[in-house]
């Protein structure tokens, strides 16, 4: 069908987008973590919305699950991963977040009261593998583990809770709506626990960081992601986190911060293997229709 391709091509995207985006982020470190998130989050929420012009109103129920979403998988993971980065490698951590894929191949199938599909798992776990071969593992000490787990479940999270509601408002409000709320959580956050200092303003550098962030991460990659959730199914868009590393090695390696090794070239097939085999036509899984979305106008 060519509403799959379209997805499969949006949902590389966005996971291009975001792997890619890995220098960008860097150049926050200086920058209060909780407040740079909220302003990212803001911006890219206002962006979207000024596209929309006029968005459905969530229920309870779908507050509730874009609340979940703004603080795990939103709030949550950017800090796990900060955190966590203290305590293990970035490989070791980015070798557990390539679990994401088959947890969501094994978990999202459940969820929606049906069986995970074995071409999926096959794939994801090729992908995992693919992973895990590009990154290199590493080590850990303390509760690098755990904050490394937790990380993945949180990137987990991003997608398992928006599947409802992607569903029912489309991926243009589901992204609005958990932008604002996480922006709005992530401000009060900030202001309980770093007071006035966590609102300095910006240096140039940062404020290009934040509105790349904003712009192509957030309000570009989170339609893009969502679409393709929405129209593939979580399980199946899943694999194509693992598009997410390798655009990292592959932007390292065009700026010329690491070699393309012989492992990394291997992770690199793994994975798009996997992300093909994950992929492919499945003459048992229902056809899902992608959720109605809000034109701008």
């Amino acid at each position: 069908m060519a509403s799959s391709k379209i997805a499969t091509g949006s949902g590389a995207l966005a996971a291009t987008i975001v792997g890619g985006s890995v220098p960008v982020t860097g150049m926050l470190d200086a920058y209060p973590l909780l407040a740079g998130q909220s302003i990212r989050y803001a911006l890219g929420g206002l962006l979207l919305l000024a596209w929309a012009r006029r968005l459905p109103r969530p229920t309870p129920a779908d507050l509730a699950s874009l609340a979940g979403l703004a603080i795990s998988g939103m709030l949550g993971f950017n800090a796990c991963l900060l955190i966590a980065q203290r305590y293990a490698d970035p490989g070791f951590v980015a070798a557990l977040l390539g679990g994401t894929p088959l947890v969501l191949a094994l978990l999202a199938p459940l969820l929606a009261g049906r069986r995970p599909t074995p071409l999926t798992i096959i794939g994801a776990s090729l992908v995992v593998t693919g992973i895990a071969v590009l990154t290199g593992g590493g080590s850990w000490h303390g509760p690098g583990l755990l904050l490394a787990v937790l990380t993945m479940l949180c990137e987990a999270s991003f997608t398992l809770l928006a599947v409802r509601v992607v569903t029912r408002l489309g991926a243009l409000a589901t992204s609005t709506w958990c932008c604002l709320l996480a922006a709005t959580l992530g401000g009060l956050l900030a202001t309980a626990l770093d007071g006035p200092t966590a609102w300095r303003l910006p240096t140039a550098r940062e404020t290009l960081a934040l509105l790349l962030l904003a712009v192509l991460v957030t309000a570009v990659g989170f339609c893009c992601w969502y679409f393709a959730v929405s129209t593939l199914g979580a399980d199946r868009a899943g694999v194509l986190i693992g598009l997410m590393p390798v655009a990292g090695l592959l932007t390292s390696v065009a700026l010329g911060a690491q070699p393309l090794t012989i492992p990394s070239a291997a992770g690199v097939v793994l994975v798009t293997a996997g992300c093909i085999l994950g992929l492919g036509p499945d003459p048992l899984r229902p056809v899902m229709e992608p959720a109605a979305e809000v034109q701008r106008g």
